[in-house]
């Protein structure tokens, strides 16, 4: 039986490399030779057990690879090509696709539908931080890499790239709109470039870190709020003359965050929720106006499939956003427990790690 290295969840606590099987190709799968890989904030859940998910089973949900081997039923595709597959892998023909929401895929059975059933590399089946992973539904997730752009440069898309965008879709960010986006760290970073790119005028990043600061002003932020010298709410409703902003974006998943969202937001507007959160959140009866002040509240899970990655890789290659200055540290495979310490104690400024089998 062929083996292959592979980063798997031991018990709360304990990440680490061990030898696994190869997968079994079905007929509607592909199995792709990871090149490059990374470490998301969730993984730290995990991690940490605040999310549950099986012993024994592979994390990473966002690989860069090279198709090794293709389904018998897979067509369009060939061997030997680039490709990346997001971090959601809905099937395409669940209700939730067919009702345009591929990332809350579900089961689809007796038992009921589960919330962020289309999330499932490193959650209900093996991921990708291992020298192969499966792609399920190839047909519907696999999207061919330019060939002019780097493994480096199209890492974000899988998940924090297309997380940090929804942000902004989702809270239907409008020509001429003031956005205000607490927490820098790389899904805020991506929701920043976002809030720019959807037509924001007036983009205002909110951190503790000044490089994350510095890096916000890269992706498009027009002002930048140090969280640990001034309060980010009055300085906020100081930036704005007391309107308060269209769309707070909340990058974190805590309730400080949550609820600095709910105070800064004008009348009407809306709060885009892209943390992922460890606790029951408050909310505050005078922020949220006693549930008068028509404010919106949104959630979103990272869109995934072909098309998606698609549009964000040409957002790339059309030079629109650079999110490669979100690489900090690189290690190989073999020394992904390593990479986890860092990554997991945000030590030596890192953001984002890349992870070459």
């Amino acid at each position: 039986m062929a083996m292959m290295k592979a980063a798997v969840f031991v018990e709360p606590g304990r990440i680490v490399l061990d030898d696994k099987p190869m997968p079994d190709v079905g007929p509607q799968d592909a199995l792709i030779r990871v090149t490059t890989t990374t470490i998301c904030g969730t993984d730290i859940h995990i991690l940490k057990g605040e999310y549950p998910v099986e012993r024994g089973l592979t994390i990473g949900h966002e690989p860069v690879g090279i198709i090794e081997k293709l389904g018998s039923g897979v067509r369009g595709y060939r061997e030997g090509q680039r490709v990346i597959a997001g971090a959601i892998t809905p099937s395409g023909w669940s209700t939730a696709c067919l009702c345009g929401c591929g990332s809350q895929d579900g089961a689809g059975t007796s038992h009921g539908w589960k919330a962020m059933g289309g999330w499932k590399f490193g959650n209900t089946i093996d991921g990708c931080q291992a020298e192969y992973v499966l792609v399920p539904d190839a047909m519907a997730n696999l999207a061919p890499v330019p060939d002019s752009l780097t493994d480096e440069q199209v890492l974000m898309c899988p998940d924090i790239m297309s997380t940090g965008f929804s942000g902004a879709e989702s809270a239907g960010v409008r020509i001429g709109d003031t956005v205000a986006v607490f927490a820098q760290g790389p899904i805020g970073l991506c929701a920043t470039a976002g809030a720019k790119l959807s037509g924001a005028s007036m983009v205002i990043g909110v951190d503790r870190l000044a490089n994350r600061l510095a890096i916000a002003r890269q992706m498009g932020a027009d002002h930048v709020i140090d969280a640990s010298k001034v309060d980010p709410v009055e300085e906020i409703m100081r930036l704005t003359d007391g309107r308060g902003v269209d769309v707070a974006i909340e990058a974190l998943g805590t309730q400080q965050t949550f609820e600095a969202c709910l105070r800064v937001l004008r009348p009407g507007g809306t709060l885009s929720s892209l943390g992922v959160y460890s606790t029951d959140l408050t909310i505050p009866l005078g922020a949220f106006a006693a549930g008068l002040g028509d404010h919106k509240i949104v959630t979103t899970l990272c869109p995934g499939g072909k098309e998606r990655m698609r549009r964000l890789m040409s957002v790339i290659a059309a030079r629109r956003v650079n999110l490669e200055a979100m690489v900090t540290h690189r290690f190989k495979l073999d020394d992904i427990e390593a990479a986890y310490e860092l990554f997991g104690h945000q030590r030596d400024g890192v953001l984002k790690v890349a992870i070459t089998p």
